[in-house]
């Protein structure tokens, strides 16, 4: 599913000439990874409700963020000498990052194991990398990143309280992709 959406989000980014398209669409694909491993979770699995909540709220601010703050600016540089394989070199990598991202999502609603200790660190994980996101902009330049990371570890936390430790590589994707000397982003 999620290649479908970033083949037919690369599809309506050719004819508007912009490949940014795939910013605001990446918190969009976790969002609907998680919906899809709650349709298939036991509705008893107690952290079923919760975790969609702060996902559904992470999800709509950094979608409407990313969106608001590219509104009108053009294609972002870093794009636009991809535009043609930009389906395979970005969308469907995109959608596959996702994918291994959202594993803490599959962990945490896979377990019907009582909440405990480890949950309430990382809502508070994920309330930290919430608030980061939202509000640190003037104090680093890469607020997303690192409030990014601090939410999925909360996310992490919550499924290694549910018994999925395995998913850690869901973090650890990011901590990959944050570093800059990984993606070329200059050093904050």
């Amino acid at each position: 599913m999620l290649l479908i959406a970033a083949t037919l989000t690369w599809l309506l980014s050719l004819p508007l000439r912009t490949v940014s398209l795939v910013d605001p669409l990446k918190s969009l694909m976790l969002f609907a990874a998680g919906v899809l491993y709650g349709l298939d979770a036991d509705p008893r699995a107690p952290r079923l409700a919760f975790v969609l909540w702060l996902l559904a709220l992470w999800a709509a601010r950094q979608s409407i963020s990313l969106t608001a703050r590219g509104f009108g600016k053009g294609e972002d540089p870093r794009y636009q000498s991809l535009r043609w394989t930009s389906l395979y070199r970005v969308f469907w990598l995109q959608a596959v990052a996702a994918w291994i991202v959202s594993l803490p999502l599959l962990g945490a609603f896979a377990s019907n194991a009582p909440v405990g200790l480890l949950d309430c660190l990382g809502i508070l994980l994920w309330l930290a990398g919430f608030v980061f996101e939202a509000g640190a902009w003037r104090f680093t330049p890469y607020p997303n990143y690192y409030g990014t990371l601090c939410v999925w570890c909360g996310f992490w936390c919550i499924a290694a309280s549910a018994g999925a430790w395995w998913s850690a590589v869901g973090p650890a994707l990011l901590m990959l992709m944050a570093n800059p000397r990984l993606t070329r982003r200059p050093a904050p």
